[in-house]
C-alpha cells in the first residue's frame, strides 16, 4: 500500500504504536540494568566506609589470683557486758566511758551492808560447826570407845569370878560342905555375868565399826553444810563488786550512782578494739579455695588505702538460713583508727592459677543470647568477629579464659562494644586514643 494513500488518521495511529513500542522496550531494558547498578553503588559505599579504630593485644599467659569479694562490718575481737547478778543500787562508778581497763580491775560497786552481814552470820555457824566436828573427832569419840573397852573388861572380869565361884561351890557341894541352894545362886549370878559380857562386847564392836564412823560422818556434814552456806554468802557479796574479765576500752556506761541495777542488767560494756574482726559469708565453692592465714585487703570510708588483714577463722559449718559459710578476717587496731560497727568492703586473694590464658577484664562481654561470654576478634580479612569464650578466674585486671581463644587471636580491648560483626576495624596503638581525645579537648 502507497503510504500517501493511507489518511492521515491512519498514520497518527500506527506512529504512536511504535512509539508506545520503544517506549516499554526502553522500560524492561532499565530494568534489567539497575540491580547491577544499585549493587555496584552500595558496594561503593560500603568500600567508602570509614574503618573503626580499635585497640587490641594477643592472649598473654600469665599468673592470676581469684579476689574474693565481700562487704562486712567491723566487730571487736572481744567483748564483755559486765552484768549485775543481784539487784541492788549502784554504789560507785570507777569508769568512764573511752577509759582503758585491765582484766580483773574493778570497774563498779553495789550496796552490801546487807550481804556483809549475812556472811558474817554465816561465817560464825561455819565456826562452830567447825568447832563441833574437831570435838567429836578428838574428844568424844575416842572417850566413848575407851569407856566401851573398860565395860567390856569389867564384864569379863565379873564373868571370870562368877565362874571360878560356881565352880568352888559345886567341889563344896560334892563334899556335902554346903547346901545345893548355894550352887543353884551361883549359877544364877554367872548366867547374869555371861549376859553382862555378851552386851558389853557387842556394843565396843559396834562402837568400833559404825558408831566411830557414823558419828564423824555426822559432824563432817554440819561442818560442810555449814561452809557451803558461808561460801553462798561470800560469792553474793563478791557480786557487789563488778570486774572486767578482758582488757579494753569502755564503750558503754549507761546506769548513774545510786540508781538500782536489776540482775541481768549491763552496768558496764568493755570491748578488746586492739584488733577486730570482719565476718563475712560466702559461698561455699569459694571457701573450698581459702586457708587459715589467707591474705585479704579492706576497703573502708574514711580511711586512705587499703587496710591489710587475714583469715582467721572458717566455719566447719553451713549456715542453715542462707547456705553460706562464715569467714572472719582479723585486722590489726593497735593505733585505734578504726571503730567497730564502721562498714567495710573485703577482697581475699583465693587460689592462684599458673600459666593461665589472660586477656584483659574489659574485653569480655556479656553475650546479648544468653548468660554466656564473648569477645570481639579482629579476623584476617580486618573485620571484627563475635567469639563466644569461657571465662574462669576474673580481677579487675585480667580474665583468665578457659575456652574459645588461642594465643594467636587479635581480642578487640577497646572500642569493641556496640560494634557490629563484620566491621572494617583498624588496630591503633594503646596510647593513640586517649592522646586524640585529650587534644580535642583543649582549648584552642
Amino acid at each position: 500500500m502507497n503510504i500517501a494513500t493511507i489518511p492521515p488518521s491512519l498514520r497518527t495511529v500506527e506512529r504512536l504504536h511504535c512509539n508506545g513500542s520503544r517506549l516499554l522496550l526502553a522500560l524492561a531494558l532499565s530494568l534489567l540494568v539497575l540491580p547491577q547498578g544499585c549493587k555496584k553503588h552500595d558496594d561503593a559505599a560500603e568500600a567508602a566506609k570509614p574503618a573503626v579504630a580499635v585497640q587490641a593485644e594477643h592472649p598473654e599467659t600469665g599468673a592470676i589470683t581469684e579476689q574474693i569479694e565481700a562487704d562486712a562490718t567491723l566487730a571487736p575481737v572481744a567483748q564483755a557486758a559486765i552484768q549485775a547478778k543481784i539487784t541492788a543500787p549502784i554504789k560507785a562508778l570507777l569508769v568512764q566511758r573511752g577509759s582503758h581497763v585491765a582484766a580483773g580491775q574493778l570497774v563498779a560497786t553495789l550496796e552490801d551492808q546487807d550481804l556483809a552481814a549475812a556472811t558474817l552470820d554465816n561465817q560464825g555457824t561455819f565456826t562452830a560447826a567447825k568447832a563441833s566436828y574437831t570435838a567429836a573427832t578428838e574428844s568424844a569419840i575416842p572417850e566413848d570407845e575407851t569407856r566401851a573397852r573398860l565395860d567390856l573388861q569389867q564384864a569379863k572380869a565379873t564373868l571370870d569370878l562368877d565362874k571360878s565361884i560356881t565352880a568352888a561351890r559345886q567341889q563344896l557341894f560334892a563334899q556335902g560342905a554346903i547346901p545345893g541352894r548355894d550352887v543353884d545362886t551361883a549359877k544364877a549370878a554367872q548366867l547374869q555375868a555371861q549376859a553382862a559380857y555378851e552386851i558389853a562386847s557387842q556394843h565396843y564392836e559396834a562402837m568400833k565399826k559404825a558408831g566411830h564412823a557414823a558419828a564423824i560422818d555426822s559432824a563432817r556434814g554440819n561442818l560442810q553444810s555449814a561452809q557451803g552456806k558461808l561460801l553462798g554468802a561470800q560469792a553474793e557479796l563478791s557480786y557487789t563488786r563488778l570486774r572486767s574479765p578482758i582488757r579494753g576500752v569502755v564503750t558503754d556506761r549507761p546506769l548513774f550512782v545510786g540508781e538500782t541495777a536489776a540482775a541481768g542488767t549491763a552496768v558496764v560494756t568493755v570491748m578488746d578494739t586492739s584488733s577486730l574482726i570482719a565476718k563475712i559469708h560466702l559461698a561455699q565453692a569459694q571457701v573450698q579455695q581459702l586457708a587459715l592465714g589467707a591474705k585479704a585487703t579492706l576497703t573502708i570510708v574514711g580511711v586512705d588505702g587499703p587496710v591489710p588483714a587475714t583469715v582467721s577463722l572458717i566455719s566447719p559449718a553451713l549456715d542453715p538460713g542462707s547456705t553460706t559459710v562464715e569467714v572472719w578476717l582479723k585486722v590489726d587496731n593497735a593505733k585505734g583508727r578504726l571503730m567497730p560497727g564502721t562498714a567495710a568492703h573485703a577482697t581475699i586473694q583465693g587460689r592462684t592459677v599458673q600459666h593461665a590464658l589472660l586477656i584483659p577484664t574489659e574485653a569480655v562481654q556479656r553475650s546479648t543470647e544468653g548468660a554466656g561470654k564473648v569477645v570481639m576478634v579482629v579476623d584476617a580479612d580486618g573485620t571484627a568477629k563475635r567469639r563466644s569464650v569461657t571465662v574462669g578466674i576474673a580481677n579487675n585486671e585480667s580474665t583468665q579464659i578457659l575456652d574459645g581463644l588461642k594465643p594467636g587471636d587479635t581480642v578487640i580491648t577497646s572500642g569493641g562494644y556496640g560494634l557490629d560483626e563484620g566491621t572494617k576495624v583498624t588496630i591503633e596503638a594503646a596510647g593513640a586514643k586517649k592522646d586524640e581525645d585529650d587534644k580535642s579537648g583543649e582549648k584552642p
